[in-house]
């Protein structure tokens, strides 16, 4: 069954079940309120017969069933009756229904003439203690015993089920306007639901960029916003991941050539003597190029899908910075170059941040060694605080990144004139990112490029640490 005809079918018992809870409640409280009415009504009526026998009975020493009759007349309406019994319940005097066993079931009150003593029955002693549900009997004191008066319930019930037909009409027309509304707005709640429902068969079929924005308000609204950006989302990541292997076979395909040519020419005789020995140089260089890509993209691939490669402790970002200085020296000294690290000799404190250390110390390296490429003569690495992070700016005095390539420095396989893999920094800002930091690139206006790492500090000795670096400043 489809969703809105379950909707429609639930809120249509919902609203059978109230009217019919209503109408069972309703019954029960009008029957109530018009006994209870009418059994007032009664009580006055006692009040003023009995205080027109007790004035009669001022006036005749012995009253009898002429004097009683002619005092209960006054007061007697139609559809009330009247009797009086002795204090043995006797009936002194009364008036009974035609008809006790269908008394309930008559629409019209019809009295017979007074009945003596010996007339009494079960029936009407049943009725006299109020035992008989058929009646609404009110009982008073009277100087010549118990004035009971009495009436019918099928007048009550008949009154009681007139006014509750209406109400249940009333009610029944009211459910079934709601009943529309309802129709109309499931109406309005499940077309979004079904456009989302073709816009999410758009993504199992891999056609993300044909997602449309689905409109609705509220909870379905903010879904349907979800789903369009989920589905932007998929689609920069495919784009994405066929770059990467476009990429990846070129990256591939150039030392893969590069071997198979010269192991070619060298099993087939065209290099000889110091020729093979140059091309065995050259196959083992691509060969150890080849190994360093396929070991990179390894990496970035467990980067990005393994949740556990990253292990945060504290890492005292000093140590890291001199150590990174030393494994990347044999490189300065080869191209001339110096590196400085400012602000180290401010404070003897270790400065720490939460990272995983190892990745982080690939991540400098990395930054450093893309530095030494471009760098004319001087390196700097600046290390900065403040309360919440940790900022290492590692500059160089060279040309400075192409404006042009800025916004995609830290891509898969984008890389400078002289760059080497292109997964340098890719895989930098990926292991930062993974440690809850940012990494930025810019130029400066002196010139050369800025890498700007920001760390988040640990938390603990975080104001300690920034507070100590302030002193020594």
């Amino acid at each position: 069954m489809k969703l809105a005809h379950q909707i429609n079918l639930a809120f249509g018992i919902l609203i059978a079940l109230v009217i019919a809870v209503t109408a069972i409640i309703n019954h029960y409280v009008l029957l109530d309120h018009f006994v209870g009415a009418q059994k007032e009504e009664m009580q006055e009526i006692g009040q003023e017969m009995t205080a027109q026998l007790q004035s009669v009975q001022l006036e005749k020493a012995e009253i009898g069933v002429a004097n009683t009759v002619q005092a209960l007349q006054p007061v007697m309406i139609k559809n009330v009756a009247a009797m009086i019994t002795d204090d043995k319940g006797n009936v002194v005097y009364g008036t009974a229904p035609t008809a006790m066993a269908s008394v309930a079931s008559t629409k019209s009150f019809q009295m017979t003439a007074p009945i003596s003593v010996q007339q009494t029955t079960i029936g009407v002693r049943k009725m006299i203690e109020g035992k008989d549900d058929r009646f609404v009997v009110s009982a008073t004191a009277i100087p010549q015993g118990t004035l009971t008066l009495y009436t019918p319930m099928g007048k009550i019930k008949s009154i009681e089920q007139a006014l509750l037909g209406r109400l249940l009409i009333v009610l029944c027309v009211s459910g079934a306007l709601v009943y529309l509304i309802s129709l109309l707005i499931t109406n309005k709640l499940i077309k979004p639901l079904i456009k989302l429902r073709g816009e999410l068969k758009k993504v199992e079929s891999r056609h993300f960029s044909e997602v449309q924005l689905v409109k609705a308000g509220g909870e379905i609204g903010a879904v349907a916003q979800t789903v369009y950006d989920l589905a932007g989302e998929l689609e920069r990541y495919n784009r994405v991941q066929k770059q990467f292997f476009q990429n990846a076979s070129h990256e591939l395909k150039t030392p893969l050539m590069s071997i198979a040519g010269y192991a070619e020419g060298i099993r087939d005789g065209v290099f000889e003597a110091e020729g093979a020995r140059k091309g065995l140089e050259v196959i083992l260089s691509e060969s150890g190029r080849l190994k360093n890509i396929v070991t990179e993209m390894t990496l970035l691939a467990k980067l990005d899908s393994e949740e556990d490669i990253i292990q945060i402790t504290e890492v005292d970002i000093r140590e890291l910075l001199t150590e990174t200085s030393e494994r990347v020296n044999p490189l300065l000294v080869q191209r001339g170059l110096k590196l400085r690290i400012r602000n180290e000799e401010l404070h003897n404190e270790p400065i720490l941040i939460r990272a995983d250390r190892d990745k982080i110390s690939q991540a400098l390296l990395n930054v450093v060694s893309n530095a030494t490429r471009y760098a004319k003569e001087q390196i700097d690495i600046e290390l900065t605080c403040d309360h919440d992070d940790a900022r290492i700016a590692i500059s160089d005095d060279g040309a400075g990144f192409p404006t042009a390539l800025l916004p995609y420095l830290f891509h898969r396989f984008v890389k400078g004139k002289d760059g080497e893999s292109g997964l340098g920094l890719a895989i930098s800002r990926a292991i930062v990112e993974r440690c809850q930091g940012r990494i930025q690139a810019s130029n400066r206006k002196e010139g050369g490029a800025v890498v700007t790492l920001t760390l988040p500090l640990e938390g603990k000795k975080r104001a300690w640490n920034v507070r100590n670096m302030n002193k020594a400043v």
